[in-house]
């Protein structure tokens, strides 16, 4: 059995690690519970996917620079309605989810067909781009808005899908860069990401689950830091990554990865 805070920190590497890597966070997390026989809270999942996602602001400094102080450009004014629209779209349906009380599901298998699923199609779009000729749209459209919204949703509903992996997956399938489709993708995350962390922080301070446990708020501390270093070095080397690579590796590994777990972990 390993120590708590060793169990928390391998929680946050793996978090960090998987985070904006098209391949689940989510899933991964659930799969290592079920391996070193752990069960952290909802809460403690959703505190270091926000570390993670803190991590990104720094690597995006001309962007977030841009959106900041150059609101009176036309073109910077329609990003930030776009990613406006992408995260109320998500904030609606999450909300929705809420009130339904619907829960992830813990078990092994929909996380490998997940997984498996995913890693099919990235391979499949990243094969049919590269006979069409098309991904290198560089412009956020609305339908590109829409779809972001839609697809973080659904890797809400579904572990394994990959909130990054699916967003980014729609956007190459709508004919955008790789580059901006994982950029549009990294930035839907930060508010999306951050708004899911503090209504479980709020829950949990305001209403407390009836027998719950408390929260150990020191490991919660720990993942989230760990996870946000880890996220840091992470992400820097995969936005050099995609400027000369595709996403076919992380398909592959996404099929070998759902297979596994099908085989072994059902």
């Amino acid at each position: 059995m390993l120590p708590h805070w060793l169990a928390i920190i391998i929680l946050g590497i793996i978090e960090g690690i998987t985070e904006f890597l098209p391949v689940s966070s989510t899933g991964h997390m659930l799969i290592a519970e079920k391996l070193f026989k752990l069960h952290e809270s909802d809460l403690f999942i959703v505190v270091i996917q926000a570390g993670a996602v803190l991590a990104v602001l720094p690597l995006f400094p001309d962007r977030i620079s841009q959106l900041f102080h150059g609101l009176h450009r036309p073109e910077v004014r329609n990003y930030w309605v776009k990613l406006t629209t992408a995260f109320v779209i998500t904030g609606i349906g999450g909300l929705i989810l809420e009130k339904r009380h619907f829960k992830l599901p813990e078990e092994a298998l929909p996380i490998g067909w997940a997984l498996l699923i995913g890693g099919v199609l990235f391979v499949a779009v990243e094969w049919w781009l590269g006979r069409s000729g098309r991904g290198d749209a560089a412009e956020i459209t609305w339908t590109i808005a829409v779809v972001v919204g839609l697809g973080q949703l659904i890797a809400a509903v579904f572990p394994g899908s990959s909130r990054s992996g699916t967003t980014i997956l729609l956007m190459l399938m709508l004919g955008l860069a790789r580059p901006a489709a994982t950029e549009f993708s990294f930035l839907v995350g930060i508010p999306t990401m951050l708004a899911a962390s503090g209504w479980k922080i709020f829950k949990a301070l305001r209403h407390p689950e009836a027998g719950a446990p408390p929260e150990d708020w020191t490991m919660v501390g720990l993942g989230f830091v760990v996870a946000a270093l880890v996220s840091f070095v992470v992400v820097k080397w995969l936005l050099g990554y995609v400027r000369t690579h595709t996403f076919t590796a992380f398909g592959w590994y996404r099929i070998a990865a759902g297979l596994l777990i099908l085989l072994f972990l059902r």
